[in-house]
């Protein structure tokens, strides 16, 4: 391609149900700026989750020409995210003795892995241990025990596993597309990367992305995740929906769902008429725009219910103080956010991404949360691996320099 490489750039890779999207963030001295995105319709994942490998690498082979192309750099490694039904999360804790009476970064290890001493099905694999707090001799809510003195140290994190499967496809996909997988992400932790702000997550939040396939939760409060789940409902239900209800072809009933739906039947005019194809050369019918709302409404009331029930079954929602955060592509329907507050029963807003720079009005869009999100996510990772590389080089440098003077005493 003969396209410039550059070490600032972090990818991030949405394969999502209904489209793949890969977007160009660039790191500068202010923050991250988008400076390239490519989309392109998903035809081989169902419920978000890879069932034709050779339809997504494709998929994938056209977002990121795409996104290379707006962004003129080269793509090579990428932060991918994964989502369906077989994600699973839980919280765990694991306790280790301190051995010098203060809490070094061994100690931190230590009690993390045993937390993550769980066991774990053959054909599962761990996505993510997140901390959620420490615990020192009965101290709670230390989230940087880092040089604390004290004689116990407790870890409370939270795990998420995934299929070994799913994980393996979504890696093979990216690999025939000549892409490093620098790491894989649950889609949830992307989004709400993107769409939270600091405030919202230790006041107590929960982020809901309604995708194409699936609808993924995260739940916040005091700062760390602490709650993730999958419902494996989505927009392509509702696209469904409207195919068997207006009897019309499901790409036709797409078009119809983004250009008229509404998620509230009250919100529309009872004089509105919409245009329907029929299937099989029948000639094209006038319907209702009512009849529409009739068919979306009560499957957008399911999904929040299912959304509602998960928070009472964990106990959490009397955590929400800052209330849920709705975001993906299924929320551009009208009259979501209404619904939402009105069947889970707590303050609800439209999440778009946040905190970055350049093709800001692009990418200013519930749709592209998740991507954006991966873009943030990978560049945390990176400026981690920085500091500890600069650490570890400060070291081995102070080394040099003390084994060179003692060479020079002897000499």
């Amino acid at each position: 391609m003969g396209r410039p490489r550059n070490d600032n750039i972090v990818v991030g890779l949405d394969i999502g149900t209904t489209k793949i999207c890969a977007i160009v963030g660039e790191q500068t001295p202010d923050g991250i700026d988008i400076i390239g995105i490519g989309t392109a319709p998903s035809k081989g994942l169902r419920k978000g989750v890879v069932i034709n490998i050779e339809s997504t690498v494709a998929s994938i082979k056209r977002a990121v020409e795409e996104a290379e192309l707006m962004a003129g750099v080269e793509i090579q490694d990428v932060y991918a995210g994964i989502a369906g039904g077989h994600i699973r999360g839980f919280n765990s804790h694991g306790i280790v003795a301190v051995k010098n009476r203060e809490v070094t970064e061994m100690d931190i290890e230590r009690v993390i892995d045993a937390a993550k001493a769980v066991a774990i099905p053959v054909d599962r694999e761990v996505i993510h241990i997140l901390p959620q707090e420490f615990v020192i001799d009965d101290q709670d809510g230390i989230f940087e025990p880092l040089g604390m003195s004290g004689v116990r140290l407790e870890g409370k994190v939270h795990i998420v596993t995934g299929a070994v499967t799913s994980a393996q496809n979504i890696i093979k996909c990216a690999q025939k597309c000549a892409l490093n997988v620098s790491d894989i992400v649950l889609e949830q932790l992307a989004s709400a990367t993107s769409v939270l702000s600091e405030d919202e997550k230790d006041l107590g939040v929960a982020v809901v992305d309604i995708g194409g396939g699936t609808t993924d939760i995260a739940i916040f409060c005091n700062g760390s995740i602490q709650h993730t789940a999958v419902i494996a409902i989505g927009g392509q239900h509702l696209t469904n929906d409207i195919a068997v209800g207006l009897r019309t072809p499901a790409e036709e009933a797409e078009n119809i769902k983004r250009k008229y739906g509404c998620a509230s039947s009250r919100m529309i005019d009872s004089d509105d008429v919409i245009e329907v194809q029929s299937i099989g050369g029948r000639k094209t019918r006038v319907l209702s725009r009512q009849i529409l709302g009739d068919i979306l409404e009560p499957r957008v009331e399911e999904i929040f219910e299912l959304v509602r029930q998960e928070m009472d079954r964990m106990r959490l929602t009397e955590l929400l103080a800052s209330g849920v955060v709705i975001t993906g592509g299924t929320t551009l329907l009208p009259g979501m956010v209404e619904l939402a507050e009105e069947v889970i029963g707590v303050p609800v807003r439209l999440g778009v991404p946040q905190g970055v720079g350049g093709l800001v009005d692009v990418v200013k869009s519930p749709m592209y949360a998740t991507g954006v999100g991966l873009v943030q996510y990978g560049a945390q990772q990176v400026d981690q691996r920085r500091l500890i590389r600069a650490r570890d080089e400060n070291i081995y440098s102070k080394v040099k320099k003390r084994m060179g003077a003692w060479l020079h005493d002897v000499l």
